[in-house]
C-alpha cells in the first residue's frame, strides 16, 4: 500500500523540482502544509473515482461486492497476520480487554464481513429509484429520484470490520469512500483495504472506490474536515471526543453517530425469566460496543425479587454493579453509584442500576441521561410498552428484547455505515438509503416561464 505515499512523493517532485529523498519527504509530510497536500491528493482521487462509481450499473456493483467477499475469505490469513500486530501493540499499551475485542478479527468475523457484502449485493439497489412523479398544470412532469452522495469520508476508531462494511454500502450506492482509521488498527485497515482493492482490480472495477489515509497523525483529521471541495459528507465513528471534535469543527457536512448509554427498564410486570437473560446478553455479549446496555432502571415494586437475580447473573459474568441506595439495601455487595454513573458509557464490565416508582419516572430518567441510541423495556403491560416506545427519545426503542440488535446486519441491511443518533437525514442504523440523496428530474415539451 505504500505506493500511495510514493505517488505523492513523485507528484511533489514534479511540481517543485525538489530533489529531497524519501526520508526528507516523510519528514515534510508531518508538516501541516505537506499533510494538507497529501489529503488533497487522496480526496481529489476520491472525487475523480466518484464520477466513475456513479455510472456503474447494479450488475457491475454486485459483481464487485461478491468478488471482494470471496477475496476477503481467500486472503484471510494476510488480514489475520496484520491484525495480530495491532492486537499485540494494544496489549503492550495496556488497552482494556473490552476495547481489544473491538479491534480483534477472527476467521468468524472475517466470514461475517464477507457475508455482509454478499447480503448487500442481494439487496435492491436504491440508486435511480423514482420516489415521485407529478404533472403540473403547465404540463411539466416533476419527479424525484435517488442518487449517490458522492465522496463519503469516514473517521473511525478500532473495529477494522468497519473498513469492509463502509466499502460495501458505499459501493452499492454508487459512492466512493475515503477512510481514516485509528493508529490502533492501522495494520488491519491496510490489509483489509488492500484485499478489497485487489478484488476490485480483478473485476476491472475502480480500485479508488476505497482509499485509506495511511497517515494516522491527528492533524490529518483536521485536514479532512476542511475538504469541502472534494468530500461530500463526513461520518465519525468512535468515542465521544472524536465525534464531538468532528461535529463542532468540520466544514464538511456531518452525519453524527452517537455514543451509546443504553438503558433497560424492568417494569413492575416484567417476566424475570425473560428479563435476566436479556440484561445479561445486552451487557455482556460484547462489552465494548455502542449498543451494549450500560444502565438498568428497575421499578421499585419488583426490585426485591429482581435485583438479587439480576445481580447474581451479572456477577457470574464478572460485571461490577453500581446501584442507588435502595438497590444497595437489597444487595449490600453492590457498589454505591454516583451521579456520574447515570450518564456514563462504560464500554467495560460495569453497569449502573437505579430504582424508580413509576414508568413516568423511568422515562424521565432515561431521557435525561441517554444518548439517543437504544433503549428497552421489559414488561407484560401493553399500555406501558406503547407509552415507553412513544415517549422515549432514541433512535431504537425495544420491547422485551436486547439492545444488542441495533445493528445494520441484524436489521437486514447487510451492514451499516454507522448508527445515527441525530434527527436530520438519517437516524438509527444507516444502510443503503441513508447513503443516497435525491435530485429533481423535470420533463417538459417546450415550456417557458411567463
Amino acid at each position: 500500500m505504500q505506493y500511495r505515499i510514493r505517488d505523492l512523493y513523485w507528484e511533489m517532485r514534479l511540481q517543485t523540482g525538489s530533489r529531497y529523498d524519501k526520508i526528507g519527504f516523510n519528514q515534510k509530510l508531518k508538516g501541516d502544509g505537506m499533510m494538507e497536500s497529501y489529503m488533497q491528493m487522496l480526496a481529489k482521487r476520491s472525487k475523480d473515482a466518484s464520477r466513475s462509481a456513479a455510472k456503474l450499473g447494479t450488475a457491475d456493483k454486485n459483481r464487485g461486492l461478491l468478488a471482494v467477499a470471496d477475496e476477503l475469505v481467500a486472503e484471510q490469513q494476510l488480514i489475520l497476520d496484520a491484525n495480530a500486530k495491532d492486537i499485540e501493540a494494544a496489549k503492550e499499551k495496556g488497552v482494556k480487554q473490552s476495547l481489544i475485542d473491538r479491534l480483534e478479527l477472527s476467521e468468524r468475523r472475517i466470514a461475517d464481513m464477507a457475508e455482509g457484502l454478499r447480503q448487500i449485493a442481494a439487496l435492491d439497489d436504491p440508486v435511480g429509484e423514482v420516489l415521485s412523479m407529478k404533472t403540473r398544470p403547465n404540463g411539466l412532469r416533476i419527479g424525484q429520484k435517488r442518487v449517490p452522495l458522492g465522496v463519503v469520508g469516514i473517521i473511525y476508531e478500532s473495529r477494522p470490520n468497519v473498513t469492509a462494511d463502509a466499502f460495501g454500502l458505499c459501493f452499492k450506492t454508487g459512492n466512493v469512500v475515503i477512510l481514516r482509521g485509528g493508529s490502533d488498527a492501522i495494520h488491519s485497515n491496510l490489509a483489509v483495504t488492500k484485499v478489497i482493492q485487489d478484488g476490485l482490480k480483478k473485476c476491472n472495477l475502480p480500485e479508488d472506490a476505497i482509499l485509506l489515509v495511511e497517515n494516522t497523525d491527528r492533524a490529518v483529521v483536521n485536514q479532512m474536515m476542511k475538504l469541502n471541495e472534494y468530500i461530500d459528507v463526513l461520518i465519525p465513528r468512535g468515542g465521544a471526543g472524536l465525534i464531538a471534535n468532528v461535529v463542532q469543527n468540520s466544514t464538511v457536512p456531518v452525519i453524527e453517530t452517537g455514543t451509546g448509554n443504553c438503558h433497560i427498564f424492568v417494569d413492575e410486570t416484567a417476566d424475570l425469566d425473560m428479563a435476566v437473560p436479556i440484561i445479561v446478553n445486552a451487557k455482556t455479549q460484547r462489552l465494548g460496543v455502542c449498543n451494549a446496555c450500560e444502565s438498568l432502571v428497575i421499578h421499585e415494586k419488583i426490585a426485591e425479587e429482581a435485583v438479587p437475580a439480576i445481580y447474581k447473573a451479572l456477577h457470574e459474568k464478572g460485571v461490577e454493579v453500581r446501584g442507588d441506595e435502595r438497590i444497595r439495601e437489597i444487595v449490600p455487595e453492590i457498589v454505591p453509584a454516583t451521579e456520574e454513573d447515570w450518564g456514563t458509557e462504560y464500554l467495560d464490565a460495569i453497569i449502573s442500576v437505579k430504582t424508580v416508582s413509576s414508568i413516568e419516572e423511568a422515562i424521565a430518567h432515561i431521557n435525561k441521561y441517554n444518548t439517543g441510541h437504544s433503549e428497552s423495556i421489559i414488561t407484560k403491560d401493553y399500555t406501558n410498552a406503547l407509552k415507553f416506545q412513544d415517549e422515549i427519545d432514541a433512535a431504537a426503542v425495544y420491547v422485551n428484547a436486547s439492545t444488542r440488535f441495533t445493528d445494520g446486519f441484524e436489521f437486514g441491511f447487510g451492514a451499516e455505515i454507522g448508527i445515527s443518533t441525530q434527527k436530520l437525514h438519517a437516524r438509527g442504523p444507516m444502510g443503503l438509503e441513508a447513503l443516497t440523496t435525491t435530485k429533481y428530474v423535470i420533463f417538459g415539451d417546450g415550456q417557458i416561464r411567463p
